[in-house]
């Protein structure tokens, strides 16, 4: 499972690159892609630190920063939604991905914390 999302991660940040890549070079493209690739970006890489993790605690505090951002890119995403930045169709297709991976790392941060 673990290997499993690290790639899922990993491609998604992928995807998050691609659409980036192609909104416009505008202030609001820029910035807003800046923001966006920032934050869907780090969903796997603090999820391979959180696997990496030298104790419980940090395993814990890492995948919660995973989820951080997981967040976060919902929220720029919403934003290029709402405001047709980028295509509709990957808009969707990686908001739908960001709410997975939330609801898979909120999931693996609850069993991490009531497990002994």
């Amino acid at each position: 499972m673990k290997t499993e999302l690290e790639e899922r991660t990993k491609k998604f940040a992928v995807m998050v690159v691609k659409t980036v890549a192609a909104f416009p070079k505008s202030a609001e493209g820029e910035i807003i892609g800046r923001q966006l690739l920032r934050a869907g970006t780090s969903i796997g890489a603090n999820y391979r630190e959180a696997n990496r993790a030298e104790s419980k605690s940090d395993f814990i505090h890492k995948t919660g920063i995973a989820e951080k951002e997981a967040a976060e890119t919902i929220y720029w995403l919403e934003i290029c939604k709402d405001t047709k930045l980028g295509s509709d169709k990957q808009i969707a297709e990686l908001l739908n991905e960001a709410g997975q991976l939330l609801a898979i790392l909120i999931t693996i941060g609850r069993k991490a914390k009531t497990e002994p």
